[in-house]
């Protein structure tokens, strides 16, 4: 058994997940697209911005609580939606949910999960979770998709807007990445090494695309799922169909994949709750800037009118400080939970939510302040918010 109160940093928790996932699917999370410039940009980018260390103030009654469009987090940091949750650790989104229960912050569960929305739901006694939606072709699997999250107690829709079309992901097409998973010798060889996976989806029925398989006509094995999924993302989506989902979902809605001024503005002028500044983890468009070097303009352009989140390579507390001292309300984060997922379970996740949360906690004290919802940029080296010009 590890102890894994002397786990104290992220990148630990990565290291055993590299171990203990199967390749194809520890490389489906832990990858970008291209060359991977801007998914070791979104992590590296951060490394530049230098806090402002202050001594001999009252450093008691810290506290990191926040909210995140109206709900009470722990620390302003939700679970970011992710694909194939579940195929990092059997039944992955059921026990990343329950961790995020436990700790107090949102967990969103992904249209591409292994779990299903009903799953989620009866796993955590209803509590409420978040919903990312990919928009597709079939309006009316949307439809019944939008009314499933309702029916389950989703409290937010998240809505992605930049997976139109996929961005090329050389990793996957190595191995063979697809539903189901091609047999090769490879896979086969790289599978007998992690019995601990291999023991703990022998115990799970859940092991396909549960949102979709048994809710499209004509789906009815994972052969024919593959083919409706690749043909299903729509090149066509417009604001048009943002506002047709406003409507239809009638609460809360999170728009993610913002990276540009003239989208955040479009954003707000479709009546979005929140956006998030968000380059896909670096898995779309490779060349596009770091998600944080994103932020500061942004929050700057529609800050005052939105609520202003990020995502992309927050691997520490101190990557939330800096985003939330560079304008950001709240972050989402990914790779992060997830190696703790892929390394032991739930226990994981709770072991990366507990090394952020105590990063974020001391770092906040460290520059002076005692409560987050009053950090801002005089935390960070001569106030600067332009670390990226």
């Amino acid at each position: 058994m590890t102890d894994l109160s002397k786990i104290t940093h992220i990148d630990v928790l990565q290291r055993i997940a590299r171990r203990r996932v199967p390749r194809m699917f520890y490389d489906y999370a832990d990858s970008g697209s291209w060359t991977e410039g801007t998914y070791r940009a979104n992590e590296s980018d951060f490394h530049k911005i230098l806090l402002r260390q202050r001594v001999a103030i009252n450093m008691e009654n810290r506290s990191t609580r926040s909210t995140m469009i109206g709900q009470d987090v722990a620390m302003p940091v939700a679970l970011a939606p992710t694909g194939l949750t579940g195929m990092q650790h059997a039944d992955g989104e059921i026990l990343a949910a329950r961790a995020a229960k436990a700790f107090g912050v949102p967990f969103t569960l992904s249209t591409m999960s292994i779990c299903s929305i009903e799953d989620v739901a009866e796993a955590t006694d209803r509590h409420p979770f978040w919903f990312q939606l990919y928009v597709m072709r079939d309006r009316g699997f949307i439809e019944r998709l939008i009314d499933r999250a309702k029916a389950a107690n989703v409290s937010a829709l998240q809505l992605t807007v930049d997976l139109q079309i996929l961005g090329q992901r050389h990793k996957d097409i190595v191995n063979g990445l697809s539903a189901p998973p091609k047999p090769t010798l490879t896979n086969l060889l790289n599978l007998a090494t992690k019995p601990r996976w291999c023991w703990n989806m022998a115990r799970t029925h859940r092991r396909t695309f549960r949102n979709i398989a048994g809710h499209v006509d004509g789906v009815t094995d994972l052969s024919k799922l593959s083919a409706w999924t690749a043909q299903q993302f729509d090149p066509q989506l417009n604001w048009g169909d943002v506002e047709w989902i406003k409507r239809r979902w009638g609460g809360k809605l999170v728009i993610k994949g913002i990276m540009d001024v003239e989208d955040a503005r479009l954003a707000v002028d479709c009546g979005a709750d929140a956006l998030i500044v968000s380059n896909h983890g670096g898995r779309q468009l490779d060349g596009a800037p770091s998600s944080i070097s994103a932020l500061p303009r942004i929050a700057d352009a529609v800050g005052h009118d939105i609520e202003v989140w990020m995502d992309g390579g927050v691997r520490s507390g101190q990557d939330v400080l800096k985003a939330r001292a560079l304008g950001a309300r709240g972050v989402l984060i990914g790779r992060p939970f997830l190696y703790g997922l892929g390394a032991f379970g739930q226990a994981g996740v709770t072991r990366a939510l507990e090394i952020i949360h105590k990063e974020l906690d001391i770092t906040m004290a460290f520059c002076g302040r005692t409560d987050i919802e009053r950090v801002d940029t005089s935390i960070l080296l001569d106030g600067r918010r332009d670390w990226f010009r």
